[in-house]
């Protein structure tokens, strides 16, 4: 075979897979992760490196590739899962700074983007286990849409029946995102604060920083969804302060 059939063989073979690639989402908001987690093992065992192009996702095979498309540009890059979560409502993958870098959005620090599956990892013993307890992470921060506790999961324009919660004389604690460590928490808190709102507080529980804007009045918590929604906080959970 000549050169340049060996050429055209690759593309082919490159144009079949991108034709052949599953749509996993359509649109989904991402993040990343680097810093106090680079050189620590992931769920796979592996190390992680933030200057490798991996990915967290909560339920997808490990070794599966992803083809992420940042709608906002266009930009795309392949990333392997190796690792579980994020452990935020809401969004779908947890990039590597390498990859976040190579779609543009390191310094948005999330982006909606789509997702293609290239190749499915096998479905080992280990992915399953991971998985099942990565779903029982997140029904513990979040619940369903309504909590015990009074939360209410939302985003996007809220229903007439959540409004009816907001009862005057009642407190409310909006949560923005859940981190297992104070530094990247400590990223979302300082980006509330600059975006104008205050009350901005960690709330640790079981190994887990929760970013909360603290003890917002009924009456105020309308206008607090829509600041948010303004400055492009989509997803968040709004619990009920005890009396």
């Amino acid at each position: 075979m000549t050169k340049k059939h060996l050429l055209l063989s690759i593309i082919l073979i490159f144009m079949l897979s991108s034709l052949s690639a599953e749509v996993y989402r359509e649109k989904a908001l991402v993040s990343y992760y680097a810093g106090d987690f680079h050189g620590k093992k992931t769920s796979n065992g592996e190390y992680f490196n933030m200057n490798d192009y991996t990915c967290a996702n909560k339920s997808l095979p490990f070794n599966t590739i992803l083809k992420v498309t940042n709608l906002s540009n266009g930009l795309s890059v392949q990333v392997r899962v190796n690792d579980r979560g994020p452990f935020v409502t809401g969004r779908e993958l947890d990039l590597s700074k390498a990859a976040a870098q190579k779609i543009g959005m390191i310094k948005s620090g999330t982006a909606y983007v789509r997702i293609e599956i290239v190749k499915r990892g096998p479905d080992t013993k280990l992915s399953r286990q991971t998985a099942a307890k990565a779903s029982q992470i997140m029904a513990k921060l979040s619940g369903g849409k309504v909590e015990k506790s009074g939360g209410v999961k939302t985003g996007g324009s809220s229903s007439q029946s959540v409004k009816k919660n907001y009862q005057e004389g009642t407190f409310w604690d909006v949560q923005l995102g859940s981190f297992s460590t104070r530094e990247n928490a400590n990223e979302l808190a300082q980006k509330l604060l600059k975006d104008g709102f205050t009350d901005v507080v960690f709330q640790k529980g079981n190994g887990i920083y929760r970013v909360v804007i603290r003890k917002v009045p009924a009456q105020k918590v309308s206008a607090t969804e829509k600041k948010l929604k303004a400055c492009g906080y989509s997803d968040y959970l709004i619990k009920q302060r005890k009396a």
